[in-house]
């Protein structure tokens, strides 16, 4: 009853630009970047056919990886509020896509878990973004979201540090919090290099885990820079000079945002909900 009160005094705005109709409006809809075959049968990242693994493959620990969303645009703003902004609810919108897209993984978890904060930027935010996404994504896949890592240290904004410095720097961050079951799906925000979720595989690994997989809600993508934009795509190009806003991120399939334009949706985009 509470909620439906706040609800109707407060409504829920657009989660990218924070003006539109909630989860994302028309407008942000159409920018939205959305992953989907072809692809690499790894990692998810976008790819002209099908390969088995790719540059932008996160270290071995992690056996799979998919995340619904490239991040920019709304979506980046989207996580961004998460975050930051205490914009809790946008854990169950991008959890809805995140489910989507790990619908078709040919991974069968046992149990879901998620990249914990550190203590202080949990008392800073007052929650845990991954917990989350995690506890969005667990009942929607019949699994429990169980806490199986602690964080024993923090190295700090990963940010602007490469792939190689970003390794060493998460090397033993994490540890086991509990016996993890034989095969864990772990749960983040957002995959740039995948150290961070690769620290956390290892840690389940050593913990008696026998695979780890990652569902991210949205991914840096570096597969087609260099020119190839995604044909009959328009807006600026993103994460390089290869994505273009607006683009469902698969050359020759056209764009979301000309689909959009003309009142058609994608039937190809995740659901979006709540």
């Amino acid at each position: 009853m509470l909620a439906h009160l706040l609800d109707a005094l407060f409504p829920k705005r657009c989660a990218g630009c924070g003006a539109g109709p909630w989860p994302f409006c028309g407008v942000c809809r159409g920018e939205l970047i959305v992953l989907h075959p072809p692809w690499c049968l790894r990692c998810g990242a976008p790819a002209p056919s099908p390969v088995g693994s790719c540059r932008d493959c996160p270290p071995s620990a992690l056996a799979l990886a998919r995340a619904p969303f490239g991040f920019d645009g709304p979506v980046r703003r989207a996580v961004h509020r998460l975050k930051f902004s205490g914009w809790r609810p946008v854990a169950g919108a991008l959890g809805d896509a995140m489910v989507a897209v790990w619908s078709e993984a040919p991974f069968e978890p046992d149990a879901v878990t998620w990249v914990p904060l550190s203590r202080a930027r949990l008392a800073a935010r007052g929650y845990d973004q991954a917990r989350s996404l995690a506890e969005a994504v667990a009942p929607q896949l019949g699994l429990p979201a169980r806490r199986l890592l602690a964080r024993t240290a923090d190295p700090g904004p990963q940010a602007r540090r490469g792939g190689s410095a970003r390794r060493d720097a998460m090397r033993g961050v994490f540890a086991s919090a509990a016996r993890p079951p034989e095969r864990v799906l772990l749960v983040d925000d957002v995959l740039t290099t995948g150290a961070t979720a690769s620290a956390c595989a290892q840690a389940l690994l050593d913990a008696g885990a026998a695979q780890v997989a990652l569902l991210a809600a949205a991914r840096a993508v570096s597969s087609l820079r260099g020119g190839a934009q995604a044909e009959g795509a328009p807006g600026r190009p993103i994460l390089g000079d290869g994505l273009v806003s607006g683009s469902v991120v698969a050359p020759g399939r056209g764009s979301s945002a000309v689909d959009a334009s003309r009142g058609r949706s994608d039937p190809r985009k995740p659901t979006l909900g709540r």
